[in-house]
Formats: structure tokens, sequence, C-alpha cells
């Protein structure tokens, strides 16, 4: 009982810890494991912008083009930069120990990040870094204060800077409004992120979809056969209830003649 109870405790321990560490609400994102054109379009992100620090070692070229419906020769040519073949893992070349000169630490290796800080921690992360000149890089962010990587995303998104506006206020969760008038009450808060009009590419919608499906391939990495389980796991359900009814009747028979 007592081991039974500290694996509980270490299995939520993650969860209470990015709790307490990013101090703020997190953004909900929806995630679809069955669009392969978010995963397809997100894994083109990845490795266009995560790739050049962050490895996912742990997954195959092969696998990713063969679940996500991409031809191999395409694979090979948009999203395979280091010479690897398509049977290899996706691995980078940035060596351990230049990684580690170049950000003070070696990058983590991003193909469970998913379930480690969750869907909906990576969705308000990447985009939460604003503009803060007294980092190295130039940048900080509003979920992981003090992050130690630079905004590689920012040509898409833009500028991003903390400034004050009208927003409305919330008790415990809830919004509220002027009992006589039923109009919002707002307050004046100065720890809003604001993207700077025309500095990135995309549109704040536009950002925000390209996140979405990033984090949609990276839940995807995580765990390729969650989709699979599931499946197999319903078939088990059924077929667990279907021997539930023989098994009923055939315990009924035996017992009917014992008093």
């Amino acid at each position: 009982m007592k081991k039974l109870f500290a694996v509980l405790i270490l299995a939520v321990m993650p969860t209470l810890t990015f709790a307490a560490e990013h101090g703020v609400e997190l953004d909900k994102v929806d995630i679809d494991l069955t669009d392969k054109a978010a995963m397809q379009d997100g894994a083109r992100t990845f490795a266009n912008y995560c790739m050049g620090c962050h490895s996912a070692k742990f997954q195959r070229y092969e696998r990713v083009a063969d679940d996500l419906g991409i031809p191999h020769e395409l694979m090979l040519e948009k999203l395979v930069f280091t010479g690897a073949k398509i049977g290899d893992h996706m691995n980078i070349g940035m060596q351990p120990a230049d990684a580690k000169a170049y950000f003070g630490a070696a990058p983590p290796d991003l193909t469970l990040v998913a379930r480690v800080r969750g869907t909906d921690w990576l969705y308000s992360y990447l985009r939460a870094f604003y503009e803060d000149p007294t980092r190295p890089w130039g940048v900080n962010n509003k979920i992981f204060p003090n992050v130690g990587m630079p905004n590689v995303l920012v040509g898409l998104q833009g500028r991003q800077v903390v400034g004050c506006k009208q927003v409305q206020m919330v008790v415990d969760g809830k919004k509220q409004f002027d009992p006589l008038t039923g109009t919002p009450l707002t307050h004046e808060a100065c720890d809003q992120l604001t993207i700077v009009p025309k500095s990135g590419t995309l549109t704040p919608e536009q950002f925000d979809e390209k996140v979405k499906n990033l984090v949609t391939f990276l839940a995807y990495s995580a765990n390729p056969v969650k989709l699979e389980s599931q499946r197999i796991g319903t078939y088990v359900l059924l077929y667990l209830a279907f021997f539930f009814v023989f098994a009923y009747l055939l315990k009924r028979e035996y017992w009917k003649d014992v008093h």
C-alpha cells in the first residue's frame, strides 16, 4: 500500500510542480490527434524552428512520415536537414557540449515534453514570450519566468511587449458585472502581453493556430499509439461486457440449486 501511495505521489508531482512554476492561468487548447493536416503543419514548424536545438530522439523520421501520411521522399526533402536517412532517429547536429556553452545547459529532448508538461502548458508557454532587455536573449516568458531560450517564433508572432490595458474584473474565477447596468466591470492591468502591429508575418489568429498545430504534433510524438490504444481499449471493454453476461448466466445456473 505504501508503495502504491508513493507511485501516485510521484505521478502527480510534475503537475503540482509546473502549476507552482508558472503561477498564472493556462490557456486551454483542444488537441485533435486525428487531424493529420494539423500534425503535418506542426511537424514542419518543429523541423524548421525547433530542431536547431531540440531533438526528438525517441522518434524516427520514417514512423512520423508513415503516421502523418507524408511520402518518404517529401519527408527527406522538406523536413530532414542533417543528412539523416529515413529510418534514423530525429537527432540534431548540435553537440551537447556546444549547446551547454551556448545556452548554459543543453536544450532538452522534446519527444515526451507533451506528456511531462501537458498540452495547455506548451500552448500557453509558446505564446507567452515578451521583450525583456534585462535577459541574455532579450526576452522573458510569462509562463516560465527567466527562461533560458530565445523566442524562435518571433518572426511569425511578431514582437510582444508587456503593457497596460483595461481588462474585465474576475473574482474567484467569475467575471464581474455592474449589478444595475449589467456592463462588465474593468480595471487597468499592467501585466498584459501585446503584439506590436505588423511586426510578425502571421496575424494573432494565424499564429495561435500555428502553435496549436505544433503542440498537436508534440502530443502525437509523446504517445504515437494513443489512438490505437483507445481503439483496442474500447474493444476490450466491449468484450468484458459481453463476457460478463455469459459469466453471470453461468453463475446463476450453477447456484440455482444451492440454498
